[in-house]
């Protein structure tokens, strides 16, 4: 186990708790430092800090977190982590943040390469890290693999890549659903645009066997960067492949260039998946308004998935400027370890980690669980995710459909999936 010194070498659970108590001297409130890690020069480390912010405004502003019977504010500490471009920036981000900054928890962590670095250095120096954007389901496995050295991990935002996978193909399915009733395409052709990153490989891999099994043919797979500003090659080889659906898997800024030159360019095969950059408000603009009718699978829309969510949203431009993506599910996990905190009375590492196993939290996604492996529950009446497609410029929920005939769950606030008018013209 790593020591850590301060005056004299004192175990890490002791430490954390001298640290969080010390602050609290002259009168002045206890205080409990949060490291928001992320790439704070990309829209995704912004939202984890922005959601943070204003998790961390609420809780204090109520008079912070009850810890058997002592007050404790939250500070945050912002951890550029430049994990899109560096996995070792991002590593030794983590270790400064613990080390130097000496801060008590980690919330956050996006691309998946990089938060696997992050997690190690997190479980050398047993610091709870509550993820926030890297949906590869082998960081919560690691957990049931070797629950002493990572049980300090836990995922609340995304749900892991196996269950993004199946809503993607649920959504998938109502694309093809409309080629069929308004075009009589009974057998779509599908091209699959994904990203050459490690957590894209589990959807491509799934999807060549799952689409088959749906009645669908594969035209071709296509893999760009992630940072690709050019996909006009693989839009025009997929047109040419008479692709009548492209199925994405995108997280990076790849996401405009796509969508703006499929829209552009009109190309004739309806877009469905998972494209990060469509989550966001400045979609549109950032697309020329090429992205319309685009569709992604999306944590937020302005519909009542439970009694906060719109509030929320609402408060989140108000402080921000902007629509939240996933990444700001860090204000859900300040909430989740305020509470874990005042369960476990204690600031003791190992009960905080045995309080977070007995979460259940319905905040502003749903109702959030945590599963044997520390992974975040899929499932109706916990998170579900939603399916989003722009419609006349704005970001409308069209997944769970409003007929209830995905398991009866509807939101309110969710409209109709509509087929690209040139792809129902090329196809009819």
């Amino acid at each position: 186990m790593k020591k850590v010194i301060i005056g004299a070498i004192i175990p890490v659970a002791v430490c954390l708790a001298l640290m969080v108590t010390s602050c609290g001297g002259g009168g002045a409130a206890n205080e409990i430092k949060i490291g928001v890690v992320g790439p704070m020069n990309f829209a995704q480390g912004e939202h984890h800090w922005y959601g943070a912010q204003l998790a961390a405004e609420e809780i204090n502003a109520a008079g912070g977190i009850d810890v058997g019977g002592e007050s404790y504010n939250i500070k945050l500490v912002q951890v550029d982590s430049n994990e899109i471009l560096s996995v070792t920036d991002a590593a030794s981000a983590v270790e400064r943040a613990i080390t130097v900054d000496k801060v008590h928890f980690l919330v956050g962590g996006f691309r998946t390469e990089s938060v696997f670095a992050m997690q190690e250095v997190a479980m050398d120096n047993k610091t709870i890290f509550l993820g926030c954007g890297a949906a590869t389901k082998e960081l919560c496995t690691a957990v049931g693999d070797n629950y002493d050295r990572y049980k300090y991990w836990f995922r609340v935002t995304p749900i892991n890549n196996t269950n993004l996978g199946q809503v993607d193909f649920m959504l998938l399915g109502v694309v093809a659903a409309e080629l069929a009733e308004q075009c009589g395409v009974e057998t779509p052709k599908v091209a699959i645009l994904a990203e050459k990153l490690e957590w894209a490989d589990a959807i491509v891999n799934a999807a060549g066997a799952f689409l088959p099994a749906m009645g669908m043919e594969i035209v071709g797979t296509w893999r760009p960067s992630d940072t690709a500003e050019d996909v006009a090659a693989e839009l025009t080889a997929i047109e040419d492949a008479g692709a009548h659906i492209i199925f994405t898997t995108i997280s990076g800024p790849m996401g405009i260039s796509y969508a703006r030159q499929w829209g552009e360019l009109q190309i004739p095969a309806a877009s469905v998946g998972i494209n990060v950059e469509a989550q966001k408000e400045g979609f549109w603009e950032a697309t020329n308004q090429f992205g319309e009718y685009d569709m992604t699978l999306n944590t937020y829309a302005r519909v009542k998935m439970t009694e906060d969510t719109i509030p929320f949203i609402d408060r989140f431009i108000l402080r921000s400027g902007e629509f939240p993506t996933y990444n700001a599910g860090t204000y859900e996990a300040l909430y989740i370890l305020q509470e874990a905190l005042e369960r476990a009375g204690s600031v003791e590492t190992d009960a905080v980690v045995a309080a977070l196993e007995d979460t259940d939290h319905t905040g502003t996604v749903g109702r959030i669980v945590f599963d044997d492996n520390h992974d975040v529950k899929w499932a109706p009446g916990y998170v579900t995710g939603l399916g989003i497609q722009w419609q006349n410029g704005e970001m409308e929920c069209v997944w769970p459909p409003a007929d209830g005939s995905w398991e009866g769950v509807v939101y309110e606030g969710t409209v109709d999936y509509i087929l690209p008018p040139w792809v129902v013209s090329a196809w009819q």
